[in-house]
């Protein structure tokens, strides 16, 4: 051992770190663990794990790879196979239906998909499955196919040879590419709950099992099944059914697939890391997974927000449009909020995170798309019954057609009577009723989330189209939310400062937008807050409390009234400021008056339009605030509101909703703050602001996620479309059985002569599947 080397001391490595051995020229090139790019051990980037070391092609690999060393170091199967192990995966057509990994419902039959979908997943399983099934069997379906239709002309075998010949090709197509049917229909038969398997496995069991038994016992059959030299056999009507089935399936899958593109879509907006600010103000770039509460981390121009925080250094205009549908750039200095994967267009951002992982804006939108594209619409419930009996009843019509014809048909009266029956039990499509309304739900929700609309279920897309009146806050629905305060108006001996400290230091205790206005103004003149004890919240009117031994109140004059102040004479004053479109509040110590306080809050740009977009639409306009009623005349005058109501409280707002609902209309209420809370929950559709509180959002059943009132207008034109979608999605199904299963009856056969054969009803049902997924499909390209 060379004691000179500093790294051969006792108890010390005995080599040094990175170095490498001489390359062997036998060795295999080594590859970058991230792109697999080839490379060379002269690499500069280097990375050890555990006791192996890893090349990499540039600097960003390498910190991808230091990030999260298992993600590219473990198999991609061992991957996929924990992600399908910890995945929960529910039903597209049943919701309730959720499981531990991959499988197929129990109810329907189909393949189960990930109840939330990430940018990690490949092709399904099922469809790759599918896949090689289909291409693997095909020739062997056109090779019968052929031989059934043009083996006598062609004369290449005996009818006897060309009969075994037919079951020896068929056989694979049957009991290996068909085996997933056979499994679905029986679990269907155990379970109780019969579906297009149902039939389908019904259906080709049938022509498979007869034809088999024709071909291996000919002579137990009677003479009338003979044909061309030999008993009929329907080894071609088997394996046809069978290819164009997973045809049929292949199709659906990949259409299936695209219904999840916006939830993709946003999680792709997410950015993969983050460059924080060390504590020793050194800079790394780490995995937006590390990211923590509290972490300073620093935006530079061009670069998204990694999650949602406050900016503390620098100024910037913001892009939200990805996530709010704003098509103008939003300017952010200290203080603002940021959201999660937003754009910085210019400046340079030093920011704080507040909320990660799946409490960002992002997470809670793609969770929310996410549970709404898994709900059921009320319309739904409709095509649920339909179905349910529906597999019953075209089993007994294929039985009564199977008789019917071997009684009364003409000869070979029993071979028509089972080719009709198969054609009947295959072409009934119980699965383009069940997909009808889903897949118009998981399309919509998708189209809205790009807009910044998120709908908490699939019934309130329904109703959204039949809303007639519209009531609506003031306060951050209206306005901007962001009041600034203007003056405040002592009585007596009190200063200006000493109504501002008081009322700022039992604000501090409340979360409306007014408080912390009032709250701010005061830290901005360098008045000292006392923490304020008791404090309570008559939420709409106005909040009480101990400040400093003394009992402060302050609210509107509905809260002066339950406290028994005389405000009499602050009433001239606070009128002429009401006049000029401020908000009032007055403050009272130990029961007596000590003044006002004026805040003003700006009204959105947006409100105009959007308010005139919907009167054009017939819908009734009514405003619902708690400020002042000359206030509230202020405002509504400048949006042309005719119906304003002042000074009201969270159950007058909850009575104004049921007095409408009462003269039969359908009443959406929009609003961002806890006291609206009651009212959002009663009404017909609830739309919260998702620049407002977290009770609101969690009582509504829409959320506008920048406040735009814009967003109601659009929300109404795509649940007119999305209804009407699923109406057309429903009458097709309904029309396409009800004129399908009589054709494969043969119920036209005595007047025109035409029989409909198991190949053509195989095709239309898989056509009836996809039409359906198609169809909603469009909704992408509707107007907004």
């Amino acid at each position: 051992m060379n004691t000179d080397d500093p790294y051969a001391q006792a108890g010390g490595p005995t080599h040094k770190p990175h170095a490498t051995q001489p390359p062997n020229p036998r060795a295999a090139t080594p590859k970058d663990p991230v792109c697999g790019m080839a490379v060379t051990p002269e690499s500069p980037h280097v990375s050890e794990h555990g006791v192996a070391t890893h090349y990499f092609c540039s600097a960003s690999c390498k910190t991808k790879f230091d990030a999260d060393p298992a993600r590219y170091l473990t198999p991609k199967a061992e991957q996929l196979e924990s992600q399908a192990a910890g995945t929960v995966y529910v039903c597209p057509m049943h919701p309730e239906v959720r499981q531990d990994g991959p499988g197929t419902c129990p109810k329907c039959g189909m393949a189960l998909e990930p109840e939330m979908p990430t940018l990690d997943d490949d092709e399904s399983p099922e469809l790759a499955d599918f896949l090689r099934r289909f291409w693997w069997t095909l020739p062997l379906t056109v090779v019968v196919t052929v031989l059934a239709m043009f083996g006598h002309q062609l004369g290449l075998f005996s009818p006897r040879t060309q009969t075994w010949v037919e079951l020896v090709l068929s056989v694979p197509v049957v009991l290996w590419a068909g085996w997933p049917f056979f499994v679905r229909g029986a679990q269907s038969i155990v379970s109780r709950n019969p579906n297009m398997w149902t039939l389908i496995s019904i259906g080709t069991g049938a022509a498979f099992l007869y034809s088999v038994a024709a071909t291996v016992a000919p002579g137990v059959f009677p003479g009338s099944f003979v044909s061309m030299g030999r008993v009929a056999v329907y080894y071609e009507a088997a394996v046809v059914i069978i290819s164009l089935t997973l045809l049929g399936q292949v199709l659906e899958l990949k259409a299936r697939s695209k219904t999840s593109a916006a939830i993709r879509s946003l999680l792709e907006l997410a950015p993969k890391t983050a460059r924080r600010i060390r504590a020793d103000g050194a800079e790394e770039d780490i995995d937006l997974t590390h990211v923590h509460v509290g972490d300073k981390l620093r935006v530079r121009p061009g670069e998204k927000v990694p999650v949602d925080g406050v900016v503390v250094e620098g100024k910037s205009a913001l892009d939200e449009s990805m996530l709010t549908g704003e098509p103008l750039p939003v300017s952010k200095g200290p203080g603002d909020s940021l959201i999660g994967a937003t754009l910085n267009t210019s400046g340079a951002l030093v920011m704080q995170s507040e909320r990660v992982g799946s409490e960002t804006t992002l997470s809670q939108i793609v969770e929310m798309v996410g549970r709404a594209q898994r709900s059921r619409a009320p319309m739904q419930r409709m095509a649920d019954k339909v179905a349910g009996v529906f597999v019953l009843v075209v089993v007994a019509i294929a039985a009564l057609t199977f008789v019917a014809w071997g009684l009364f048909g003409p000869e070979p009266s029993w071979v028509f009577g089972l080719v009709n029956a198969v054609s009947v039990l295959i072409i009934a499509c119980p699965c383009a009723l069940g997909l009808a309304t889903p897949m118009s739900i998981m399309v919509a929700t998708g189209k809205a989330a790009t807009h910044g609309i998120l709908f908490r279920d699939a019934a309130a897309i329904e109703r959204f189209r039949l809303v007639d009146t519209l009531i609506v806050d003031k306060t951050g629905t209206l306005t901007e939310g962001r009041p600034t305060f203007e003056r405040a108006v002592p009585v007596g001996s009190a200063s200006e400062d000493d109504v501002l400290c008081l009322a700022a230091s039992l604000d501090q205790g409340s979360e409306h937008p007014l408080a912390e206005a009032i709250v701010h103004a005061a830290r901005e003149r360098g008045l000292e807050l006392e923490s304020p004890e008791g404090f309570d919240s008559e939420s709409g009117i106005g909040v009480r409390g101990q400040v400093g031994g003394r009992t402060v109140v302050l609210g509107n004059t509905a809260m002066m009234d339950q406290a028994s102040v005389d405000v009499t004479q602050l009433a001239t004053e606070a009128e002429r400021l009401r006049g000029e479109g401020a908000s009032v509040m007055y403050l009272a110590v130990d029961g007596d008056a000590l003044g006002l306080l004026a805040v003003s809050d700006p009204i959105k740009a947006t409100t105009a339009e959007a308010l005139d977009t919907l009167r054009d639409a017939s819908m009734r306009i009514v405003m619902a605030t708690g400020d002042g009623v000359t206030t509230a005349g202020v405002v509504a005058a400048r949006l042309g509101i005719e119906e304003f109501y002042g000074e009201v409280k969270p159950e007058d707002k909850l009575d104004l909703v049921a007095r409408l609902q009462a003269e039969g209309r359908v009443v959406a209420m929009a609003g961002d703050g806890i006291n609206d809370a009651p009212a959002l929950a009663k009404a017909d559709v609830g739309i919260a602001m998702g620049t407002g509180t977290d009770v609101a959002m969690s009582s509504a059943q829409v959320t506008l996620v920048k406040g735009d009132l814009r967003g109601i207008a659009r929300a109404r034109l795509l649940s007119v479309a999305t209804v009407g979608n699923m109406k057309q999605n429903l009458g097709f199904a309904f029309i396409y059985n009800s004129l399908g299963v009589p054709l494969a009856a043969g119920a036209l056969y005595a007047l025109t002569g035409w029989l409909l054969s198991p190949m053509l009803a195989a095709a239309a049902m898989s056509f009836s599947s996809v039409s359906v997924v198609a169809n909603a499909l469009r909704l992408r390209t509707s107007a907004m």
